[in-house]
């Protein structure tokens, strides 16, 4: 009789797929899994890793490359992070506490939700540190005041304000599997359009307690980006910039970094895979801004090429909720060494000694130089 598998068995990241699949049922496979529309922003953030191609460099001496990433005073051992992924608890019981440990273990940042199912006082017990905070702006200034008075309290110095869901969206997929399930999944997440519905749902989340409940206003502007700077000492970020002209507004306005992000192909229907996108932001403002970016990461060589392109670090969404939902603590870590094994041997492989000497000779656009 087979024996069931264990996170050491799994090779690839993409292994974890199909177990998170066999151990979630079809709402919550379908919640995390789903893209907007067709699907077709969602499979371009995959397919788009295939557009660009390594030079591979021979005899360079390179044994022991240096993964640590520095941004805003502080030091990781390694430039791919945790993206906020909300309502880990439906994943697995121990929730973000369990991606905090991993993320603790293996010394990465980790962004939590807003509309996480832990607060963020217990993640930063967790994780011993306070993590990133992914903001949902709350529709009234009020309710954001309070909301970043409590995410300063706990120490938390970087906020990447969600920018790219403000006007709704349209998650078809993860509405059609929610339809198979006997349960009703409508009180922890839903597939819905309506811009600001789930008031008295996001009501009962631990960081959005004692607030309306009302999220993502679809009339902000690039004036929230001034109040919002005005309102906290944290470092912001503006997560879900796909443009090369928003991320030079975001630089105007005071940004202190942006994150090239189409929220995992669960935003708009745009088409475009955040790999293609990358090099027009950098190109704009890669020297005065830090970069970031996510959406498809699923290989070393990805991030590789990523990094190549100007981007400071890579975000991982999917991938850590397919570890936890496996095996919990262990399957986060398992999928954060498969990629870091994976990039150190492409960084060996490629004459990469360190997280700071990446450059565009090590990529290809379609088998022509950048």
């Amino acid at each position: 009789m087979d024996q069931e598998p264990t996170a050491k068995d799994t090779l690839s990241v993409l292994d974890f797929e199909a177990l998170a699949r066999k151990a979630l049922p079809p709402a919550h496979w379908g919640y995390m899994s789903t893209g907007v529309d067709d699907d077709l922003t969602l499979r371009m953030n995959r397919e788009a890793m295939g557009h660009y191609q390594i030079r591979a460099r021979r005899l360079l001496g390179i044994d022991k490359p240096d993964l640590s990433f520095e941004l805003f005073g502080q030091t990781w051992d390694s430039p791919i992070y945790l993206s906020a992924v909300s309502a880990q608890r439906a994943f697995h019981p121990d929730g973000e506490l369990a991606t905090a440990r991993a993320a603790k273990a293996k010394k990465i940042v980790q962004m939590l939700s807003t509309v996480s199912s832990t607060g963020v006082e217990d993640v930063a017990r967790a994780l011993g540190q306070p993590p990133w905070y992914q903001l949902y702006m709350p529709t009234t200034w009020s309710d954001t005041e309070k909301l970043l008075r409590r995410v300063e309290a706990t120490g938390c110095q970087v906020l990447a304000w969600t920018i790219d869901v403000l006007g709704g969206r349209n998650a078809e997929t993860g509405a059609r599997l929610g339809r198979l399930d006997t349960r009703d999944c409508s009180t922890c997440h839903t597939s819905r359009p309506d811009v600001n519905q789930g008031s008295d749902r996001n009501r009962v989340k631990p960081m959005l307690a004692g607030l309306s409940g009302q999220i993502n206003p679809a009339w902000a502007d690039w004036s929230y980006v001034d109040r919002l700077k005005k309102m906290t000492k944290m470092k912001l970020l503006l997560k879900g910039i796909d443009t090369a002209e928003d991320a030079v507004l975001a630089r105007e306005h005071g940004a202190d970094g942006v994150v090239v992000s189409n929220h995992g192909g669960r935003a708009t229907e745009t088409g475009r895979g955040t790999m293609d996108i990358l090099p027009e932001v950098v190109d704009a403002v890669g020297a005065r801004l830090p970069v970031l970016v996510d959406g498809g990461f699923r290989r070393g060589t990805d991030v590789f090429k990523a990094l190549s392109l100007g981007a400071r670090a890579v975000g991982i969404g999917r991938p850590q909720v397919w570890g936890l939902a496996s095996f919990g603590q262990e399957g986060v870590e398992r999928v954060i060494d498969i990629l870091r094994a994976e990039l150190i041997m492409t960084m060996r492989n490629c004459g990469v000694a360190s997280t700071g000497k990446f450059s565009r000779d090590s990529v290809l656009r379609n088998g022509a130089r950048l």
